[in-house]
């Protein structure tokens, strides 16, 4: 446990103190889009929900502004737990660049492999640019496309399960919208992305294997509620490729409940079922991300 606050506590404290001076200057993150448009931030720190990005570009900034996002969120289930944190900017609302860091802790699988490895971390960098379309103002759902290039550091159990390789990148094409008073006259929020990619476990667990190592398009989706203009509603679904013979490798899931204060913060809780992670079964549990807007 001392270990894992040691990796943990630094890189979310800075996060959080970001976050603080936000809260506590309201004249920025005032960007011209209208509260929610800019969406929370992935685990993998692109601007979407919690496992599946969207088409908006993160932050609040129109044509004529630039803004950034800081981020940090924390999953956890019986035998893992993941923290990530990191940042990305918008320009124009047009384009994105985030980077983003996560740590894998894995003490059970660990000791069913009897090695003292016990964490896995990995290095991302995105970019996102908005190719059509608008989230409300246009018939035509908001279209991005985005690239991510992964770099896990922590290659030994990866490897012993059959990844072939400890970096890679993937493509990823978002549709996103927004149906004004849908349901029952409450808002609703539609995303689609189709990723080519063959990480496994999202990079944690590497990229390719012995029974694939080509990159594949997977679907994901999400959607959900806007219960009033602060709160948002939803579920999210993200597919998987298998690539290992070593473990099956199953697909994802969350139902989550977002708030949006105001421009300067966001905060997404979520109940996430993660089905089986390398030979370790039923990985359901908690999940909670705060995002500040500047």
């Amino acid at each position: 446990m001392k270990a894992i606050a040691s990796a943990i506590l630094p890189a979310t404290l800075t996060t959080l103190t970001v976050i603080w001076l936000l809260i506590c200057s309201p004249a920025l993150g005032q960007g011209s889009r209208l509260l929610a448009t800019g969406g929370a931030t992935t685990i993998e720190g692109v601007a979407g929900g919690g496992i599946v990005p969207m088409a908006v570009i993160s932050g609040y900034c129109t044509r004529e502004e630039i803004g950034a996002t800081a981020f940090t969120s924390y999953v956890d289930t019986p035998d893992y737990s993941l923290a990530s944190f990191g940042a990305a900017t918008c320009w124009r609302n047009r384009f994105e660049l985030s980077v983003a860091r996560q740590r894998l802790e894995h003490p059970a699988l660990s000791a069913a492999l009897g090695v003292s490895d016990q964490s896995i971390s990995q290095s991302i960098v995105g970019a996102k640019v908005r190719l059509a379309g608008d989230l409300l103002y246009t018939r035509l759902p908001q279209l991005s496309l985005g690239v991510q290039y992964k770099d896990n550091h922590d290659f030994f159990i990866p490897a012993a399960a059959g990844a072939i390789r400890s970096e890679d990148t993937e493509l990823y094409l978002a549709a996103s919208k927004v149906y004004l008073g849908a349901v029952g006259g409450y808002n609703l929020l539609v995303n689609a992305v189709a990723r080519y990619t063959r990480a496994n476990q999202a990079g944690l667990v590497g990229f390719g294997g012995d029974q694939n190592d080509t990159r594949q398009w997977q679907a994901e989706v999400s959607s959900g509620i806007f219960i009033n203009r602060h709160w948002l509603l939803g579920a999210e679904y993200r597919q998987k490729p298998n690539n290992l013979s070593f473990a099956r490798e199953d697909d994802w899931y969350t139902g989550f409940l977002a708030w949006f204060p105001n421009k300067n913060l966001s905060l997404v809780a979520a109940y996430a079922d993660l089905g089986e992670i390398a030979t370790l079964p039923e990985q359901d549990g908690w999940y909670l991300s705060l995002q500040g807007s500047f």
